[in-house]
């Protein structure tokens, strides 16, 4: 079953977020899924523990280096979806996950700085494919941006990452206080409470496009679409 890898050398990218995002709205979509909580700080299994998790979602912690990729392949036969949330730096773990990916994500926030750390990540991808001998497909999410403003910063780094060859989402993750939330309240977004937090249909809206967007790129593959 696919395993879609979340990598960015620079904390504070979104990994978490998007992971928990993508795999809960794939779990509302009827898919089994799996998070591979690779992150020191442990903000998924942190995520689980609050009320709301969807019963066809689980959640592996204390990965470790030596046991990540046994934990990826154990994970992938029992859940149509494996999703992997890495530390933000580069090492053996991280490069060890990117081997077993289908798909890369790389969130980055729309600056020069993050961009800059996206093509980091984008590199170490190219050197585990060397090393796995296949191709990884990879694309950069940016997270954090406006719903209603497109700086001409971002439109630059989007320009630069094409002119480069790196594929980039044409969804982004939005700045929106739901995607905050259900790390707060636990559970996925259909679950808040609109009273509590503001514009939940349009966060909604939004991880759909991106899950819709990612079985997109994971279909060429032979990856099976949520029923």
């Amino acid at each position: 079953m696919p395993t879609i890898v979340f990598a960015s050398p620079k904390g504070g990218a979104g990994k978490s977020t998007s992971a928990v995002v993508l795999a809960t709205e794939l779990a509302g979509q009827g898919a089994t899924v799996a998070i591979v909580d690779a992150d020191p700080n442990k903000p998924v299994s942190r995520w689980a523990t609050r009320p709301g998790k969807p019963a066809s979602l689980t959640v592996v912690s204390n990965v470790t280096e030596d046991s990540v990729l046994d934990q990826i392949d154990q994970a992938s036969l029992e859940a149509a979806f494996v999703v992997v949330d890495l530390e933000g730096t580069a090492s053996l773990m991280v490069g060890y996950a990117i081997s077993r990916a289908d798909l890369v994500i790389v969130p980055t926030q729309g600056s020069l700085l993050d961009a800059t750390e996206a093509v980091k990540a984008i590199r170490l991808v190219r050197n585990m494919e060397k090393t796995a001998g296949k191709t990884i497909p990879t694309a950069v999410l940016f997270t954090r941006t406006s719903a209603v403003i497109r700086p001409r910063s971002l439109q630059a780094i989007e320009a630069e990452f094409a002119k480069s060859g790196v594929k980039t989402f044409d969804t982004q993750m939005h700045e929106r206080d739901a995607f905050r939330a259900i790390f707060s309240f636990g559970g996925s977004l259909s679950d808040l409470d609109r009273g509590q937090v503001g514009n939940v249909p349009a966060a909604i809206a939004n991880a759909r496009a991106f899950a819709a967007e990612v079985l997109s790129i994971l279909k060429p593959a032979g990856a099976r679409e949520a029923a």
